[in-house]
């Protein structure tokens, strides 16, 4: 009963001096020290989804739960302090409503005796506005590295979790009009530091990922991270109502409503399993075109249930369980996907096993004819074998002389495949080649 009087009693807000901020505590007032289990909460949007909002109360062991937003007022208080039946010290909704608050004694104070911080939606330029490179900032980073704090957050809240991030500066963009012009005053790709998720080092978020539909956008970005930054970057991205909760050994768990809703959580990468990565043209003024033979970027697709069963391995970016593999490209602005196969780049496991630097590819990849120039122990009598991404051996009209090695593949599909060269004294020499328009 004390409890409850007290819940209602610290719902009354209170105002930061100058108005610079807003608080609301529901709960105790006294601040408890627990030891956090750390890790990470990104939800895409819309409603909350319940079972991944347990699992990040139930990191915070008991401790105080502070959510930080731009706009709002107390909307999650009674939902995380008794509407989930995880029992916590306190929750605390601080709404900044200026830059002033990110300097705020009181909200630097809050943010270091929190054990768990939860962004809430809004604008995420507000956020990034207000807080980068400030105490607020340095305050968060400090309690993720040290404290072993958890966080997490939704819609703008989760867009700003990741090292390279859409900060939406000048408005958002759709899908159409960053894949037309990738250089688009709109995409705003930024890499300055800002939150310090170990996880997520190398890879930026996008949310709302059915509503509208956003793959194509999401492509543009880490399109422009190479081209911007020369980085091959990941992505992670969630339909709304669907959560993605990462513990601190990098294992990725994805909850959501299927199979009664179409749920989905994408870990998406350039596909390292190709020679060249690249995007063919991602230039100003230009449609982007980052297609390589439609195997341009792999992509796991995890459909998020209630008890989050399905998991994806933010160490290796190669395993996952209960999901689905997918090859994305863009072709001249037009985004397409196919079913693929699960993505291997640890080396392949052939003895004495040379690569690259045994056999130079041109042009890779290839519209049709492709020469290889082969500068190992080379004769005439060396077997030459070509497989598929199956591993199928396929048979395409292939001549050799003077160390060079001509491949006719203009009858083959699309794709990527795999040339075998035996050498003398049983040296094998392997490389990939792609087939494009």
């Amino acid at each position: 009963m004390n409890r409850i009087i007290l819940s209602i009693l610290t719902m009354i807000p209170f105002l930061g001096f100058g108005q610079s901020y807003t608080s609301y505590l529901t709960g105790s007032a006294t601040d408890i020290v627990t030891n956090p289990s750390g890790g990470v909460c990104l939800m895409g949007g819309a409603t909350e989804d319940d079972n991944a909002m347990k699992w990040f109360l139930q990191r915070a062991n008991g401790g105080d739960i502070l959510v930080l937003r731009t706009t709002g007022s107390n909307g999650y208080n009674s939902y995380l302090y008794s509407g989930l039946g995880v029992t916590v010290n306190s929750v605390e909704t601080i709404v900044c409503n200026n830059a002033l608050a990110s300097s705020d004694p009181y909200v630097i104070q809050r943010i270091q005796q929190a054990e768990a911080i939860w962004f809430a939606g809004g604008d995420q330029w507000t956020y990034i506005n207000y807080w980068r490179n400030s105490p607020v900032d340095s305050a968060i980073n400090q309690a993720i590295q040290q404290k072993n704090i958890v966080i997490g957050g939704t819609s703008a809240g989760m867009a700003i979790q990741g090292k390279y991030y859409f900060s939406a500066q000048y408005g958002t963009v759709t899908s159409a009009a960053a894949l037309s012009n990738p250089f688009n005053s709109l995409v705003t790709v930024d890499s300055s530091a800002f939150i310090n998720n170990n996880f997520l080092d190398n890879t930026i978020t996008d949310t709302h990922f059915d509503n509208p539909d956003r793959k194509g956008r999401l492509v543009t970005f880490l399109a422009r991270i190479h081209t911007d930054y020369g980085v091959y970057a990941n992505a992670i991205a969630c339909d709304e109502y669907t959560a993605i909760c990462i513990d601190t050994t990098g294992i990725a768990r994805v909850f959501g409503g299927h199979p009664t809703y179409d749920d989905n959580a994408y870990f998406i990468q350039s596909n390292c399993e190709l020679t060249i990565q690249s995007p063919e043209n991602c230039s100003s003024g230009s449609p982007l075109t980052w297609n390589l033979g439609g195997l341009a970027l792999k992509t796991y697709q995890i459909k998020g249930d209630s008890t989050g069963s399905k998991t994806f391995d933010l160490n290796t970016w190669q395993s996952g369980s209960g999901g689905t593999w997918f090859n994305w490209s863009i072709s001249n602005g037009v985004f397409s996907e196919q079913t693929g196969t699960a993505i291997n780049c640890s080396p392949l496991s052939v003895n004495n096993l040379s690569v690259d630097s045994e056999i130079v590819i041109y042009p890779n990849p290839t519209t049709d004819i492709v020469t290889m120039v082969f500068n190992g122990d080379f004769n005439s009598e060396n077997q030459i074998y070509i497989y598929n991404n199956l591993g199928q051996e396929i048979y395409v009209p292939i001549t050799n002389a003077n160390n060079h090695i001509v491949a006719d593949l203009c009858n083959l599909d699309n794709g990527l495949y795999l040339i075998k060269i035996n050498g003398e004294k049983g040296k094998i020499y392997q490389n990939k080649i792609i087939k494009i328009r």
